[in-house]
């Protein structure tokens, strides 16, 4: 387990509290369920930030807790006090396809959660080893064919297994899945040539995109990203139907009381209003994008059927 400390400079400080509302009164723990170094861990440490300086300066740490896709983490924010000082950035993979992926689960995305805001949607991209002979995504699919089961991609989250999975049967192609704890050492070892490949957010993956340890094939967008207009889309290039979004979002132990519901929920459309959060955001590949608790609360009740149609039709079996 790695924990930092992120400490608001006084100028950061411009948090207000209403007559009546919640206060922290002692640091904030923020809870990720990947490792240093993936893109949801430089997610939270962005948010870390912007919520200390606007819950008026409060200590918010980062605290990743790798491993069993994610419900490791989960289960830690489901035991905490619902008293605003434990929190949990998480995605689609804890809370949207676990579901669908674990034949058991220790937790309820739904019914052990108070949802608080939508921190927005990652961008994610095929990406190859620069000794993979493939240049474009026709050649990898042409290379997967004439090598069945040879083929591997790697996975560190369970957007990476759906999208391995669902990209091989739309293809028509056999590849063999190598799982790992977090996204980090899976990238290392696609570029280390250990494994074919993996479908990675830009956050972790783009600087190795841009230095040539890594090459792009598509993003898994049904649409071209304004992040990285010059890719392509995998369904443009013959994939069609292909189009996945993953999310970020903000949850607390189920039963926070509303006062810090109210609190935290007002201080993430704080945060969202201000330019810096989507510039920031956008500097690490990540489409920033708040919400309100309540749009949050639909937004998952609609993803976990979407992510179960997508693994039904992926034939994945749960582990």
């Amino acid at each position: 387990m790695l924990r930092r400390t992120l400490l608001a400079t006084p100028f950061l400080v411009t948090g207000a509290f209403a007559q009546g509302a919640w206060r922290p009164n002692r640091p904030i723990n923020i809870i990720v369920p990947f490792a240093a170094g993936s893109g949801t861990d430089a997610v939270a440490r962005v948010l870390a930030q912007m919520l200390s300086a606007e819950l008026g300066g409060v200590n918010v740490t980062v605290d990743n807790r790798a491993g069993a896709n994610g419900t490791i983490a989960a289960t830690a924010v489901m035991r905490s006090p619902a008293d605003g000082h434990t929190l949990f950035v998480t995605t689609n993979t804890t809370h949207a396809a676990n579901p669908w992926l674990l034949k058991r689960l220790d937790y309820d995305p739904i019914a052990d959660f108070t949802p608080l805001s939508k921190l927005g949607n990652y961008i994610f991209w095929l990406t190859v080893g620069a000794e993979v002979p493939a240049r474009n995504f026709r050649e990898f699919i042409a290379l997967a064919r004439a090598n069945p089961g040879r083929i591997s991609y790697a996975s560190g989250n369970g957007t990476g297994i759906v999208a391995g999975a669902t990209i091989a049967r739309l293809a028509g192609v056999e590849m063999l899945h190598v799982p790992y704890r977090s996204t980090p050492p899976a990238i290392t070892d696609v570029i280390a040539g250990r494994v074919s490949s993996i479908v990675i957010d830009l956050t972790p993956s783009r600087g190795h995109v841009q230095e040539g340890r890594l090459r792009q094939l598509g993003i898994t967008n049904a649409a071209r990203s304004a992040l990285v207009p010059e890719a392509l889309t995998l369904a443009e290039q013959g994939l069609t139907g292909f189009d996945l979004l993953s999310f970020a979002a903000l949850f607390g132990p189920a039963r926070l009381p509303p006062e810090v519901t109210a609190t935290l929920g007002e201080a993430m459309q704080r945060i969202g209003a201000r330019p810096e959060y989507r510039a920031r955001m956008a500097e690490m590949g990540f489409d920033g994008g708040t919400s309100t608790p309540a749009e949050l609360g639909d937004f998952v009740q609609r993803q976990i059927a979407a992510w179960g149609e997508m693994i039904r039709g992926a034939g994945i079996e749960p582990e």
